[in-house]
């Protein structure tokens, strides 16, 4: 059993935490909206759409562009929150990890060890321990951890055979023992719904209202959502279709917000925690990820929560790594995660002055 330490648990008002992951989002759509280069190549955006792309997310200015594709976060998160990785001002964060994909980054980001083992995405279930598991051993948390993903390997990231984490991911039929009719309802859909992003990931339109009705009717403490659609239509090369899932992200995130906000259970004592995998190419490698490609390294951090100081958008020079991730969602409940390997160390402003 591993035993958690209490930082600063009288000082702390966060109780519950949730993190989402954005797939493969780059840090440029992020901080400076849609890609010029990219909104008006035929390539990734058909012309018959382009007019209708550059409609939805062209303006004058990056400020004006990353507004109107992400307005929740620019509106709400950057007011109330903290933004990491606008490398434009010098402010940068980047993975450890050696291979610039998934597997190995969300191996880093949930145990904070860039683990040169972990190499593939078809890696089999991950020997290390991982940062909800650690949670989920304490006795506050017993059973009160759970995990929503658009991505089967999820199954293996988190190794659910020794964790047993409650995982739902892919397309994988919702089980439990109070099922409701909504989640009825999208077990159905997801029989009907066209795999469009092939067998091994589920549309993030099914994956965020099945974890939103479990929240609502089991109130987990600490609960992940690992959203995929922007890597899905990334990989895919549409771009326009790319933007519309980063803008459709914005969405959830702020309804997610506002369920959160009018909750008893949630309200003013949960942290949200937003973060990606891995980076992109530029121009012409846009598509992919892998170490061979420039940039594919470089994410972005962001937080919003009752102990995080509302200081916005990070526009002094700096440096985080994805690695420092694990230990700060521990320490935003007043957790002390350890491990035998070395692991980052935890993101400062994020957490209550202590």
């Amino acid at each position: 059993m591993l035993m958690g330490v209490q930082l600063f648990a009288q000082q702390q008002k966060t109780k519950n935490l949730v993190i989402v992951t954005l797939d493969g989002y780059r840090w440029k759509e992020l901080f400076t909206g849609a890609d010029e280069g990219l909104i008006n190549n035929k390539s990734y955006v058909p012309l018959k759409n382009q007019d209708n792309a550059k409609q939805k997310y062209w303006r004058a200015t990056p400020e004006e562009r990353r507004e109107v594709l992400m307005p929740f976060v620019w509106n709400t998160i950057a007011k109330k929150g903290q933004l990491y990785g606008n490398r434009t001002l010098g402010n940068f964060m980047n993975v450890k990890n050696r291979y610039w994909f998934s597997f190995p980054g969300y191996n880093e980001m949930f145990t904070g060890y860039p683990d040169t083992l972990v190499n593939s995405n078809a890696f089999p279930p991950n020997h290390n321990v991982n940062v909800l598991e650690f949670i989920n051993q304490q006795p506050t948390f017993k059973g009160k951890v759970a995990v929503f993903a658009g991505w089967n390997a999820y199954y293996n990231i988190l190794n659910q055979q020794r964790s047993g984490l409650p995982i739902n991911a892919g397309w994988t039929e919702f089980k439990g023992p109070n099922i409701t009719d909504l989640q009825r309802f999208l077990n159905w859909q997801q029989q009907l719904a066209p795999q469009i992003m092939g067998p091994d990931e589920r549309n993030d339109a099914i994956t965020y209202p099945l974890a939103k009705e479990y929240a609502k009717q089991n109130k987990p403490r600490v609960l992940y959502l690992a959203l995929i659609d922007t890597d899905a239509f990334g990989h895919q090369g549409k771009y326009d279709l790319y933007l519309d899932a980063a803008k459709h992200t914005d969405a959830i995130l702020e309804d997610l917000w506002n369920y959160l906000q009018s909750d008893p259970f949630y309200k003013d004592q949960t942290t949200l925690v937003i973060t990606t995998d891995h980076g992109r190419g530029d121009g012409a490698s846009w598509k992919s990820h892998k170490n061979s490609i420039p940039h594919c390294d470089e994410v972005w951090l962001a937080a919003m929560g009752p102990d995080t100081k509302p200081l916005g958008e990070a526009k002094q020079a700096g440096q985080l790594y994805q690695n420092q991730i694990a230990k700060t969602l521990a320490a935003l409940l007043g957790l002390n995660f350890t491990s035998k390997n070395p692991i980052g160390d935890v993101v400062k402003a994020i957490l209550p002055v202590h």
